[in-house]
């Protein structure tokens, strides 16, 4: 199998991850960086060029696009989907978790249990903003393009206030979430592949501080998910439309509440806690799409 892996650099722990997993199973494996890929349109079919040159050819690409390059990147893949390219994770799927309001109404609109959540483009607005999500601790995020958003655990009102300082002015919506009480210590990532769960932590997440995610300052312990946990990690991943990535979710009392779908999850603090193959169970699901690809061509010469 030829394998590309759209990512910034083949140094990024996934990135290297994924290539060798693959690169042990035979396959022949290219990390391609989406900025230096060229798009064309209007000439007959679809046109993909790297640095110049004709797109390598591939049979499964693997997108990991930074949030810094996510337009392009995302045009880079809905490219890679006119030119018939089978892909682990479609462009529809990656702009509605990226989306993080969008994920979450779809995730609503289909049943599966979300935080209470708020959203307001004026900061000022933070304050009755918690009285409509039950108060604090909540969960407040900054959704601003490229790497500059954050995401703060405020647990008291005098957090609340700092948090406000923080980001008044910076002109961005921001998304309030319910952070239930009953929830610390059962805050849940579980990683999706092929509509499967392969591994699960537990997130011991610090609070008081803006980061650009959750993984800062956290620690992860390996988990065992219930089955109403799976069952909405796995329905979450259809919902939003990816075969594979994080789902976050509180596991608490009436059942879990998912409050985010990640369409490019990190896999060492995964596979460091669990200790399970992450990355070959990414690739043995590319394996997969790419055998499924096979069989309907032949099936349909």
């Amino acid at each position: 199998m030829r394998l590309t892996i759209l990512s910034r650099s083949a140094a990024i722990h996934s990135t290297r991850r994924l290539t060798e997993a693959a690169r042990a199973r035979g396959h022949v494996v290219r990390v391609v960086d989406p900025a230096q890929v060229e798009m064309g349109l209007g000439a007959g079919r679809p046109a993909l060029y790297h640095r110049g040159k004709p797109f390598p050819l591939t049979d499964v690409a693997v997108p990991r696009i930074a949030a810094s390059l996510h337009q392009h990147g995302l045009a880079v893949v809905n490219q890679l989907a006119l030119l018939g390219v089978t892909l682990l994770n479609g462009p529809q799927g990656l702009a509605a978790s990226r989306d993080k309001m969008r994920s979450l109404q779809l995730l609503a609109a289909s049943g599966v249990a979300v935080p209470r959540t708020v959203m307001a483009a004026d900061p000022s607005a933070l304050k009755s903003m918690v009285k409509h999500v039950g108060g604090v601790p909540v969960l407040v995020k900054l959704l601003a393009p490229g790497d500059r958003g954050g995401v703060m655990i405020c647990e008291t009102l005098q957090s609340l206030e700092a948090a406000l300082e923080a980001i008044l002015g910076l002109g961005q919506d921001i998304v309030v979430q319910q952070y239930v009480k009953e929830a610390r210590g059962s805050d849940l990532r579980a990683l999706v592949v092929g509509g499967r769960v392969v591994a699960a932590v537990r997130r011991r997440v610090a609070a008081g501080r803006m980061a650009r995610s959750l993984r800062r300052g956290a620690r992860f312990e390996p988990a065992q998910l219930g089955a109403d946990c799976a069952r909405a990690a796995v329905e979450a991943a259809r919902v939003v439309g990816l075969e594979v990535c994080g789902v976050d979710m509180l596991d608490v009392p009436g059942g879990p509440l998912v409050f985010e779908v990640n369409g490019s999850p990190g896999l060492r603090e995964l596979e460091e806690a669990t200790g399970v193959d992450v990355a070959g169970a990414i690739v043995s699901r590319a394996e997969e799409l790419a055998g499924a690809r096979r069989a309907t061509r032949h099936a349909a010469t």
